[in-house]
Parts: C-alpha cells; sequence; structure tokens
C-alpha cells in the first residue's frame, strides 16, 4: 500500500483515512446547540401546552397555584405525548430540526422504532431535568444525558 504524502494530503489532493469512513462516524451535536433546540422546543411545545393548562383547564394562575401537583401532570403528559409523535415519525422535535439533529437507536443507528422506548426516553428526560442528571453531559465527550444512556439513545447530527 503506497503512502501518502504530508504534502498532498495537506493540500487536499489526497484524503488521510483514518480507519473509519466519515459515513460511518457519528457527529454529536455540541452542549450549546443541544441548548439552543431545548429551548426552541420550550417556546414552541411547551408554552402552548403550559398556556392551555394555566388558563382553559385550571381556570388561571390562582387554580394552578392551589393544585401545582395536578397542573404540573397535566403539562407534562401532553408534552410527552407530543414530543413521543414527532420523534416516532421523523426522529426530531421541531428544536431539534431546527439545528439538524435526530435521536437514534445506537445498536440500530436508526430512528427508535419502538414507541414505549420513546415514551421511557421522555419520560426519563424529565426526571434527568428535574433531578440534575443533565450535568452528566459536561463530562462526556458525546455529550449524551443519563437518559440518552439508560435508553440507549442519542443525539445526532444530521448533517456536518
Amino acid at each position: 500500500m503506497k503512502r501518502s504524502r504530508f504534502r498532498d494530503v495537506k493540500q487536499g489532493r489526497v484524503s488521510k483515512n483514518l480507519g473509519k469512513k466519515k459515513q460511518d462516524r457519528l457527529i454529536f451535536p455540541t452542549k450549546l446547540e443541544r441548548f439552543k433546540a431545548f429551548i426552541t422546543d420550550s417556546f414552541m411545545l411547551l408554552m402552548p401546552i403550559m398556556y392551555i393548562v394555566f388558563y382553559l383547564i385550571m381556570g388561571g394562575r390562582e387554580g394552578f397555584a392551589q393544585d401545582k401537583l395536578l397542573g404540573w401532570i397535566y403539562i407534562i403528559i401532553p408534552l410527552v405525548m407530543v414530543e413521543t409523535i414527532f420523534i416516532a415519525k421523523s426522529g426530531q422535535t421541531p428544536g431539534m430540526k431546527a439545528y439538524e439533529m435526530k435521536v437514534i437507536d445506537l445498536d440500530t443507528k436508526k430512528i427508535p422504532n419502538s414507541v414505549v422506548l420513546i415514551i421511557v426516553r421522555q419520560l426519563l428526560g424529565v426526571f434527568n431535568f428535574l433531578f440534575w442528571g443533565w450535568i452528566l453531559m459536561f463530562f462526556r465527550k458525546d455529550h449524551r444525558n443519563l437518559h440518552e444512556i439508560l435508553t440507549n439513545t442519542a443525539l445526532i447530527k444530521t448533517h456536518s
């Protein structure tokens, strides 16, 4: 096998193969991209649900303040259902689509085909957020959170 000259590699005439093909490598989004997608989903999905629960179901902020636990259950269940539908259909929520990311199953490298797995992932994601499990992403190169590790899923970039 002929060795590539450094000058040829540097000038782009020859690509250096590091063992894995480019299409085989997974590209994980940065912490900032994940945060942007989370904020986008919060405004596009969570806020309308919160508005409906606050004003239409519970009769205003005072009604919500009287029974916060029930109010949060009314918010979290529809949010998980809506996100599950988005992920089951295309592997992306609107925030993920905006920042070119999608959820994959690490075993198959495809969109998770089990709705139960997606629901468990999303419910664990809520608990992950509430109980500081998201801190784990600051210590991992792939920036995966605890709920992704437990369900063997990952958020990857769709375009590099």
